[in-house]
């Protein structure tokens, strides 16, 4: 989702930059889109920002690159994300550092505050939400903190409502470093010192360098590597390992302990808590919706509404009127006729407008059919980001992903997968260990629908009983619990323990939902529309060349006999490997025409859910977790999928659910 404004990073290369650093979950990219006036993913969970966005800013004539870094609970990595903070800090020179913090989890911020102190870099502290912060009774002395530190710090008020930038622009032409000096253990600090004394010059202080040293960051030796000879870095090392002896315990710990005993201290001085007696029926709902009984009616609710707002309205009342009325009454009969008189060779109108044609069939599937779908739920996943829910359905569904040997925090590139599976295989960054980054690769991959996809299988299930969806449902869920569980115990490795902040349930804001809705469907129009064309040129000349009769001969046996289904089902499943949700419009097209009972659009689409991972997602694991890794997951997958498909063929002509 951020693409569009990386695309921009070369323009303001030569401008002095502005790093925007903080917890994951405290508006970065809110202040970010305010900033540079571009578009960015704001969402209420941790893990939207996996890569740096980059833009540029002007402040009263000043033009500055902005830089929004991946959010984190420290500046020693112990994540591929920190690391990506830990380093462009390191690395490149900031003019100033914005430092987001959350006013209503003081703590966790002032964790982060500490360290970049101690890295002497020119910081504004910006306290944000401060608005949910009041209304839970807390309030932070914000001229005290900035005595403290020495440094200026300003509120911003939700950053969408623009409350507070005119103050936060203010500050950020004169960044201040802070003078604010903490001392650890006198052991610590004398080996601080004897470190630091072999360092090479860098954009943080040497004393910050040492004290990642010291806590067992492992990420700085190449680093070090390409600015010091072997013999240095072996004293270092030394040195390091000399400290350690003198404690029973890691000295990551014991410094961590130190820093979390002086935060402690300095939010005892600025922070201030008043009862609130009033929680009102978003505290209700948000106690709700973490209970480990009512949460799940509630997530139930929430799936029933989705599945009325996009499977009923989107596929149902929209998806008629465009594709009957708007383009099979008018635009398709029009381009016919103007094609036929302006293009007299017959496989140039084919191209246009025959059963495989560009304007008959790739537009009319991406306009008339994913579009209003695509749309629909994309407003509907807005507002669920928005509300703050996601978040706790991370936190509830903890206790199911612990038995896949993973924890909640896996819910949020799955939950981002639902966006698009090509991204979330991206955020699985955020994870902590290689097993956990594999296993939601893998189920990414197998069984999550994109948003194009899941919107064009509720729009079929809007034309179905509802013990249809069910059942589609309920396939996906046990497939995937069994695979994660399997996975767990095959896969080596261990997982960490999850702890996430919950922001408060709240009243979507039209504002988000809107700005998000219309960045995403910017991104479906640019990204799919011009793979729905290629599908569809596949399509086109695969049927000219008469090699689509023959693969759906060759793979009859499966599809007719294994599956049960239709042999014209075969050109979804091919054209599923390039787009997904195009696989799923030739299915709803089928259903449209009646070539689908109830029983084969059950089997069709637990099926294709399952089925490989499209192109663009299968380029992505490459990337990530290496081509033999995407290469033994596709090999599952794919018969894999097609022996559910053929199991839930059997059982629903056993069972004889539907007739």
């Amino acid at each position: 989702m951020h693409d569009h404004c990386r695309k921009h990073d070369d323009s303001g290369s030569d401008a002095p930059q502005i790093f925007l650093v903080g917890n994951p979950n405290v508006g970065k990219s809110a202040i970010f889109g305010l900033l540079t006036g571009r578009y960015a993913a704001v969402s209420n969970y941790p893990g939207t920002t996996v890569e740096l966005t980059k833009g540029e800013a002007t402040i009263q004539r000043r033009r500055f690159r902005i830089v929004d870094t991946p959010g984190v609970n420290s500046l020693v990595p112990m994540s591929e994300d920190e690391k990506v903070t830990r380093d462009i800090l390191l690395e490149e020179k900031a003019e100033a550092v914005i430092q987001v913090a959350d006013a209503k989890n003081i703590r966790r911020s002032l964790f982060i505050t500490l360290q970049l102190t101690e890295m002497g870099v020119p910081l504004v502290i910006d306290l944000n939400m401060k608005d949910e912060a009041s209304r839970m009774g807390i309030d932070i002395e914000e001229t005290v903190l900035g005595n403290i530190f020495g440094v200026d710090v300003v509120s911003t008020v939700v950053a969408v409502r623009k409350k507070g930038m005119t103050a936060l622009k203010k500050a950020v032409l004169n960044p201040r470093i802070s003078d604010y000096r903490f001392s650890y253990d006198p052991p610590i600090e004398e080996y601080i010192s004897k470190i630091e004394r072999l360092l090479p010059e860098s954009n943080i202080s040497g004393r910050s360098i040492a004290l990642m040293i010291l806590s067992g960051d492992r990420t700085l030796k190449n680093w070090l590597l390409s600015r010091l000879d072997e013999d240095t870095i072996s004293r270092i090392e030394a040195l390091r390992d000399k400290i350690s002896e003198k404690y029973t315990e890691p000295l990551s710990y014991v410094i961590s302990r130190q820093r979390l005993k002086e935060v402690e201290g300095i939010a005892r001085a600025i922070f201030r808590k008043t009862p609130v007696e009033k929680r009102g029926l978003s505290g209700f709902l948000g106690d709700l919706t973490l209970h480990p009984v009512w949460g799940f009616p509630f997530l139930f609710l929430v799936l029933y509404l989705l599945y009325q707002f996009v499977g009923v309205f989107g596929a149902g009342v929209l998806v008629d009127y465009l594709e009957r009325v708007v383009f099979g009454e008018y635009l398709n009969p029009w381009a016919e006729k103007i094609v036929a008189m302006s293009v007299p060779v017959r496989f140039l109108q084919d191209l246009l407008t025959g059963p495989y044609g560009i304007i008959t069939m790739a537009l009319t599937y991406a306009i008339a059919i994913i579009l209003p779908i695509t749309t629909t739920f994309f407003i509907a996943f807005s507002i669920m980001e928005d509300s703050g829910y996601l978040p706790r359905l991370a936190a509830m569904l903890n206790r199911v992903f612990q038995a896949m040997g993973l924890n909640g925090k896996a819910v949020l590139p799955m939950v981002l997968g639902l966006g698009c599976d090509t991204m979330a295989t991206l955020t699985t960054r955020i994870l902590d260990t290689p097993k956990e980054r594999l296993i939601v690769t893998l189920l990414l991959a197998l069984g999550i629908p994109c948003s194009a996809q899941l919107g064009v299988i509720l729009g079929m299930f809007g034309r179905q009983p509802v013990a249809a969806v069910l059942i589609w449902a309920g396939s996906l869920t046990v497939v995937m619990l069994f695979v994660g569980f399997l996975a767990a115990r095959i896969i080596p490795g261990k997982r960490v323990d999850f702890i996430l902040e919950l922001p408060p349930l709240r009243m979507p804001r039209f504002a988000n939902v809107f700005v998000k809705t219309v960045g995403r469907i910017e991104w479906y129009l640019k990204e799919a529309v011009p793979l729905f064309v290629l599908g569809t040129l596949i399509l086109f000349l695969a049927d000219k060349l008469r090699i689509l009769p023959f693969i759906q001969e060759v793979s009859s046996p499966v599809i007719v006999s294994v599956l049960g289904l239709p042999a014209k089902a075969a050109e979804s499943f091919i054209i599923g490997f390039l787009r997904r949700d195009y696989g799923a419009a030739g299915l709803f097209a089928m259903q449209q025409q009646g070539l689908l009972n109830t029983e084969q659009v059950v089997v069709s689409l637990v099926t294709i859910t399952l089925f490989i991972p499209c192109i663009a997602n299968l380029f992505m694991i490459i990337k990530e977790r290496g081509l033999k890794a995407a290469l033994m997951i596709s090999a599952f997958i794919f018969p894999f999928s097609i022996l559910v498909g053929g199991i839930l063929h059997r059982l629903l002509l056993w069972l004889k659910i539907f007739g």
